[in-house]
C-alpha cells in the first residue's frame, strides 16, 4: 500500500520537494480525484489512490515515498452531462496541466474519447473503455540545473533582430550534427549551429511551439503530422520529440549556450486552445477535469464550445484558475526555463474578458501588467483571430509589441509593382506611426515581417504565384491565396537566366527593406540562404524535406545572399539611423536648418503634398539625416550622432534617373549598396553630390554621405 498525507493545494501539479512529491488539481465540479501510478515502462498501472483533501476547488495529496521519475495521470469523476458543460469520465487517464514532462507516446483510439464513437447519440453517451494504454503519462520531475552566471542579454526592443525558426527543421539535415541530435535541443546548441546564428547577427530566436503537443487524428489518417505544433496539450512540458534524451537539462543548455552567444530565447505560444478540440473532439485533460471551468461555453448550449480559434474550442482565461495555469506556465519558463519572451499565437482570444469580447484591460493583459516577472521579459502578440471583432493591430497594451501584417502586404505588394503604395510604404518603413503611434509607443512596437511559419518563403515568393499544397492532403484549398507574389514568367523553379537574376534581385530588395525598416524585423530562417517548400504555403503538416532547412545545397548564389544579409544586420547594428528609438517626426531639428527625415522626388528635391497622390509612381527615397541621431536620444539616454543616408526605392519595370541632393553638407556620396549590381553586396563607389544615378528597375540603392575632411569613409558594409 502507497502511504498519502494531505500535503497542501499549493503549488500545484507534481512537486518534489527532496523527501516526497506534493500532487494537486484544480477542479471546482469534481465529486473525487485519483492519482494513478504506473510503472516505470508507463505501461502497468500500480496504484490508484484518491486525492484526500480538497481545498479551495484544489484536490491534494502528498506521497512521502515518491521520486522524481515517477510517472502518473489522473483519474476525475463527476457528472457527465453534456449539455450543462459537464463530461467528466474517470475511465479516461487524463495529463495533469501542470506536468512537467511527458513520457510515452499518444496514439490515436476510440477509448480516448469519452463518448462512443459512431454511437446514434452521438457525444451525448458515455464510454467505458480504459484510455491509459493510448495516453502518455505525466513525469515526476527534478528541476535542478548548475545555471552558473547565466544572464539574459536584455538587448534593448530598438536592437532586436528576430530569427524565427523551427528546433526541428533548422538541425535535422545539418551535416554537422551526429544524427542522435539532428532536430532537437541538443542540436540547436551545438558550436556549428550557434556559431552560425552568432555571424548571421541576429538577437534572437523565436521557436515555433515548444510545449508539448500531439497530432491531430485527421493528419494521421493522412500520413502526416502536425509539425509546427500548434496544437498543444501540456503547458509546461517540453515536446519529447525535440529531446535526444528525457532531461530537462538539454532545453536549459541550449538556452544557456544560446545566452552565452549574445542571443535571446522567444517562444510561440498557444494559450488560445487546446488539442481537444470541440464536443467531437477526445478527452485528454482539461475536458475531463472541469471542461465547464477551463472553455468557453455558450450560455444558451453548453455541450458546444465557442471557437474563436478554428481550432475547435478556445481556453477560458477569463476564468481564475485557468487565468493561474497560464500566468503559472509562463513564470515557470522564465524563471526555471531562463527563456527572455513570448510571441502569443492568436493573442485576441486570451485577451478577452468575462463577456467574451477583446479587452485592453482583459484579466489576461492586465495580470502580465502587474506581474514583477512577466512584465519584464518580451511581449509580441499575434494581434488577430478568426472572430468578427478579431483584428486588433495596434490595440495591445504599451509595453506589448505587435506581429504587423500590414507592413507584410504592403512590402510585398510594392515590390511586386501594384501602383498607389507610395505614401503607405513611407508609412511602414518609418515603424507604422499611424497603427503604433499613440499611447508612448515606440517603432519597436511594430514587428515587421515580409515572410513568416505561415505562407510562402521568400523564395518561393518570387518563383510561385499559386499555393501548391496538394501534398497537405486537403486538395489545395488550405492555405491563403492572398499571397502577393509573382513569378516573373515562369511558375516554379526554371533555368531562364534573365527570371532568376530577377528573383535574385527581388530577394535582396524584400530583405534590405525588411531589415532597415524602422521598428523590430523578423527573418525566417531559411530565406537568407534561398530555402524553398515548392510552393507550399501552409505546411504545417510537412515534417519532411519540405520543411527542413537543407544545409547541403548551399550553391554560390545561396552563399551571396547570406553574405548579403549578414551585412545588412550589421548596418543596421552600426547605424542608428535604421533603429530609432523614436518615430521620424519629418520636421526641422531643433537648433538647425535638417530635417531627420526628408522624401525627395527623383530631381532631388523634397516631396509636396501632391506628389504623394500620383497612383502610377512606383518610387520611394528617403534622406535620413545622420545630424538627427545628436537630437536622438537612445533608450538609455545618450545620443547617437550618425552618417547622412540616401535610400532610393524603384519598384517598377523602367529605369528611373536620380539626381543626388546637393543641399547636404559638402562632401560625396558612397554607394553602400546597389541591388541591381552583381550580388548587392556593394562596392563604396563615391559619386558627387548633385550627380545623376540611374536607378535599374526593381531595384533599392543605398548610399551615405562622405563629409568633406577627415571623416569616416566606411559605411559598414563591404568590410566583413
Amino acid at each position: 500500500m502507497t502511504r498519502v498525507w494531505p500535503g497542501s493545494p499549493y503549488p500545484l501539479g507534481a512537486t518534489w520537494d527532496g523527501k516526497g512529491v506534493n500532487f494537486a488539481l484544480f477542479s471546482t465540479h469534481a465529486e473525487k480525484v485519483e492519482l494513478c501510478l504506473f510503472d516505470d515502462s508507463g505501461e502497468t498501472e500500480t496504484d490508484r489512490i484518491p486525492l484526500p483533501e480538497y481545498t479551495d476547488e484544489i484536490w491534494h495529496g502528498y506521497l512521502p515515498e515518491a521520486r522524481p521519475g515517477q510517472l502518473y495521470g489522473y483519474r476525475v469523476s463527476g457528472p457527465y452531462a453534456p449539455p450543462d458543460g459537464h463530461r467528466f469520465n474517470h475511465h479516461k487517464l487524463l495529463i495533469d496541466p501542470y506536468a512537467k514532462a511527458l513520457s510515452g507516446p499518444f496514439t490515436w483510439d476510440d477509448a480516448v474519447y469519452g463518448y462512443v464513437v459512431g454511437h446514434e447519440d452521438g457525444d451525448l453517451s458515455f464510454d467505458t473503455r480504459d484510455s491509459a494504454a493510448f495516453m502518455p503519462k505525466c513525469r515526476v520531475v527534478d528541476t535542478a540545473f548548475t545555471w552558473g552566471d547565466d544572464r539574459p542579454p536584455r538587448t534593448p526592443w530598438h536592437e532586436m533582430v528576430i530569427y524565427e525558426m523551427h528546433v526541428r527543421g533548422f538541425t535535422r539535415l545539418n551535416p554537422a550534427l551526429s544524427e542522435s541530435i539532428q532536430g532537437t535541443f541538443a542540436g540547436l546548441s551545438a558550436g556549428t549551429v550557434v556559431d552560425y546564428l552568432r555571424k548571421l547577427g541576429i538577437s534572437a530566436v523565436e521557436l515555433l511551439p515548444i510545449q508539448a503537443f500531439i497530432d491531430e487524428h485527421p493528419l494521421i489518417k493522412r500520413g502526416l503530422v502536425n509539425y509546427w505544433g500548434y496544437n498543444p496539450i501540456a503547458y509546461f512540458a517540453p515536446e519529447p520529440r525535440y529531446l535526444s534524451n528525457s532531461s530537462l537539462g538539454e532545453f536549459k543548455t541550449m538556452v544557456k549556450v544560446l545566452h552565452d552567444a549574445g542571443i535571446e530565447v522567444i517562444l510561440d505560444v498557444v494559450y488560445n486552445h487546446t488539442a481537444e478540440g470541440n464536443e467531437t473532439g477526445p478527452t485528454l485533460s482539461y475536458r475531463g477535469i472541469d471542461n465547464l471551468s477551463y472553455y468557453w461555453l455558450p450560455r444558451d448550449d453548453r455541450r458546444r464550445y465557442r471557437d474563436f480559434t478554428g481550432c475547435g474550442n478556445s481556453f477560458n482565461l477569463a476564468h481564475s484558475h485557468v487565468l493561474q495555469l497560464a500566468m503559472d506556465s509562463l513564470r515557470y519558463w522564465v524563471q526555471e526555463m531562463h527563456v527572455d519572451g513570448f510571441r502569443f499565437d492568436l493573442a485576441t482570444t486570451i485577451a478577452r474578458g468575462i463577456d467574451a469580447s477583446y479587452h485592453q484591460n482583459s484579466s489576461f493583459l492586465h495580470a502580465v501588467r502587474q506581474d514583477p516577472v512577466l512584465s519584464k521579459v518580451k511581449l509580441i502578440a499575434e494581434p488577430w483571430d478568426i472572430a468578427d471583432d478579431g483584428y486588433r493591430l495596434g490595440q495591445f497594451p504599451s509595453n506589448w509589441a505587435e506581429w504587423n501584417d500590414r507592413y507584410r502586404d504592403t512590402a510585398r505588394r510594392f515590390w511586386k509593382g501594384d501602383e498607389g503604395l507610395r505614401a503607405t510604404l513611407a508609412t511602414r518603413i518609418t515603424g507604422s506611426s499611424d497603427i503604433f503611434g499613440a499611447r508612448g509607443r515606440r517603432p519597436w512596437a511594430s514587428v515587421n515581417y515580409i515572410t513568416a511559419h505561415d505562407g510562402f518563403t521568400l523564395d518561393d515568393l518570387v518563383t510561385y504565384e499559386r499555393k501548391h499544397n496538394e501534398a497537405n492532403g486537403e486538395n489545395n484549398r488550405d492555405g491563403t491565396d492572398a499571397n502577393h507574389s509573382l513569378n516573373y514568367g515562369v511558375e516554379g523553379p526554371t533555368r531562364n537566366e534573365e527570371i532568376r537574376t530577377v528573383r535574385a534581385r527581388q530577394k535582396r530588395n524584400m530583405l534590405a527593406t525588411l531589415l532597415l525598416s524602422q521598428g523590430v524585423p523578423m527573418l525566417v530562417a531559411g530565406d537568407e540562404i534561398g530555402h524553398s517548400q515548392n510552393g507550399n504555403n501552409n505546411a504545417y503538416c510537412q515534417d519532411n524535406e519540405t520543411s527542413w532547412i537543407d544545409w547541403r545545397r548551399i550553391d554560390d548564389t545561396k552563399y551571396w545572399l547570406n553574405a548579403f544579409v549578414r551585412r545588412l544586420i550589421q548596418l543596421r547594428r552600426k547605424h542608428v539611423v535604421f533603429r530609432r528609438y523614436r518615430f521620424f517626426s519629418g520636421r526641422t531639428i531643433p537648433g538647425t536648418r535638417i530635417k531627420d527625415i526628408v522624401w525627395l522626388g527623383a530631381d532631388g528635391s523634397e516631396l509636396a503634398e501632391n506628389d504623394w497622390n500620383s497612383p502610377g509612381t512606383r518610387c520611394l527615397s528617403a534622406l535620413l539625416s545622420g545630424e538627427a541621431g545628436l537630437y536622438h536620444l537612445t533608450a538609455q539616454g545618450e545620443p547617437e550622432p550618425d552618417n547622412t543616408f540616401l535610400a532610393i526605392l524603384n519598384a517598377d519595370d523602367a529605369a528611373v534617373d536620380y539626381r543626388l541632393p546637393s543641399f547636404a553638407p559638402d562632401g560625396d556620396w558612397l554607394r553602400v549598396f546597389d541591388t541591381a549590381v552583381a550580388d548587392g553586396l556593394g562596392d563604396g563607389e563615391p559619386f558627387e553630390a548633385g550627380a545623376q544615378y540611374l536607378v535599374e528597375p526593381r531595384s533599392f540603392v543605398l548610399l551615405m554621405l562622405r563629409p568633406g575632411g577627415d571623416g569616416d569613409p566606411n559605411p559598414g558594409f563591404f568590410d566583413l
